[in-house]
């Protein structure tokens, strides 16, 4: 099933739900002083859950864009170097503002992943919240008993089942907002020789990149307050979220989100510009694979927040995106050869890929090319100095502590963003003094 296909199907299903279907909203958040970027599908309904806006539709679904690179949902650093991080995503859901809950949310999930995309029913596991002591929250109870019932009216025993705890299975936002109890479903895509040595429910929610999470069902019936209590909410509401790539590599049978049809056409213009074959490898060394992830994955989260009115900048949300675009740039040069702006070339198979979707990107495509094109071009004129500076430096070091003043020069005069500098130190084995960069940097603006 190709991924345009999956897509539909899963919008086409909650229609004849009698959801309302929606377009995604921006990328780039300008009204919450509490988040940057949105980063789940369920930001553009908070003041729904909250009460604090009418509600016009009691059942919504959509595809939303979501970004992943600040705050207490960061996955930057696992990006390339796994198969199924990203910064840009889309997240498939579908929402109940106070109507339907638990039974109705777990009934539909079940019949959509086995009855219509035909996902084998062996290989899913499902988690529920164990509770939490702190936090006064019971034990999902309610999630457990529905699960249950449907295993056993399909042939299956309840030892798929898995209790987890507030770390995996009770959602918040942020550090405030709406939050709730959920229940994940996770598939297991190993050979079979593999699932008969290990059982796929000791893998889960332990990073294996075979095992994985497709599904969120989150219960909102809570505010977290800032004084970090809970609160319950007006309504008992359901929010969904379905990672899109990842729900795409199982239904194509690839053992990577990099191998779907998502991926692919970028990662084939990358290998066709730079002249570096993309061996498909899930070796996190083979720095080549590596970089062509990075550049895959970033030119899409840069390319949309453009699309979305977020230019890159020095400061705030800018400057998250000029951080993106310039790892993709440092692992271009470093790992690809490419000391010439290419990445810009890229948007037009984005646009031909996804603009029918996401009209946006159609739309503003002259001006995402120019802008990346720029921001190439200005940052490849400093990066070739900065990183013969930087290994200069270490090959000279005398200890694995890098000085913070010269990270902070790293950063002032060659315009490297510190997590740049911090990546290569990783790779290099070192580790900066970041209390002295911080001083530099308070002098600075001082």
């Amino acid at each position: 099933m190709k991924s345009q296909e999956i897509r539909e199907t899963f919008l086409t299903f909650f229609k004849q739900k009698n959801h309302q279907i929606v377009p995604s909203a921006p990328m780039v958040i300008k009204n919450d002083p509490t988040l940057m970027f949105t980063n789940a599908g369920m930001n553009q309904f908070k003041d729904l859950f909250l009460g604090n806006s009418p509600i016009k539709d009691k059942r919504i679904a959509d595809t939303q864009k979501c970004l992943r690179v600040s705050g207490k949902h960061n996955d930057l650093e696992e990006v390339g170097v796994d198969t199924y991080h990203h910064t840009m995503f889309e997240m498939l859901g579908n929402w109940s503002f106070g109507d339907y809950f638990k039974k109705e949310a777990i009934e539909w999930a079940w019949e959509l992943l086995v009855d219509v995309y035909k996902i084998d029913k062996n290989r899913l596991y499902f988690t529920v919240f164990e509770g939490d002591e702190e936090d006064g929250t019971p034990e999902d109870t309610e999630a457990f008993e529905i699960w249950k019932a449907i295993l056993e009216k399909n042939g299956l025993t309840t030892d798929k089942i898995l209790k987890a705890n507030k770390k995996d299975n009770f959602w918040e936002m942020g550090d405030t907002g709406p939050c709730g109890p959920c229940s994940e479903i996770h598939v297991d895509i190993r050979s079979e020789e593999e699932i008969a040595k290990i059982p796929g429910k000791t893998l889960v929610n332990n990073d294996h990149p075979q095992v994985i999470e497709i599904w969120n069902l989150v219960f909102m019936e809570f505010n977290r307050m800032a004084d970090g209590k809970l609160k319950p909410l007006p309504a008992k509401h359901v929010d969904t979220g379905m990672g899109f790539e990842r729900l795409a590599m199982v239904l194509q049978g690839k053992k990577s989100n990099y191998d779907t049809d998502v991926f692919s056409p970028l990662t084939s213009k990358i290998s066709s510009i730079t002249a570096v074959p993309y061996k498909n490898t899930l070796d996190a060394t083979l720095k080549t694979d590596v970089a062509i992830r990075v550049i895959a994955d970033h030119v899409r989260a840069v390319a949309f927040s453009i699309a979305d009115g977020q230019l890159p900048s020095n400061n705030g949300a800018g400057y998250v995106i000029r951080r993106i675009l310039r790892r993709a740039i440092r692992y271009a040069y470093s790992f690809l050869n490419q000391k010439e702006a290419f990445i810009h070339q890229l948007v037009e198979v984005l646009s031909e890929q996804m603009g029918k979707f996401f009209p946006e990107l159609v739309e503003q495509k002259t001006l995402i090319i120019q802008v990346i094109k720029e921001e190439e071009e200005s940052f490849l004129r400093t990066l070739e100095k900065g990183i013969t500076k930087f290994e200069d430096y270490i090959q000279q070091a005398k200890s694995k502590t890098i000085d913070g003043k010269f990270a902070f020069e790293l950063y002032d005069t060659f315009g490297f963003p510190i997590d740049l500098t911090q990546l290569m130190a990783t790779e290099n084995g070192f580790h900066i003094d970041m209390p002295s960069f911080t001083h530099e940097l308070e002098q600075q603006k001082n």
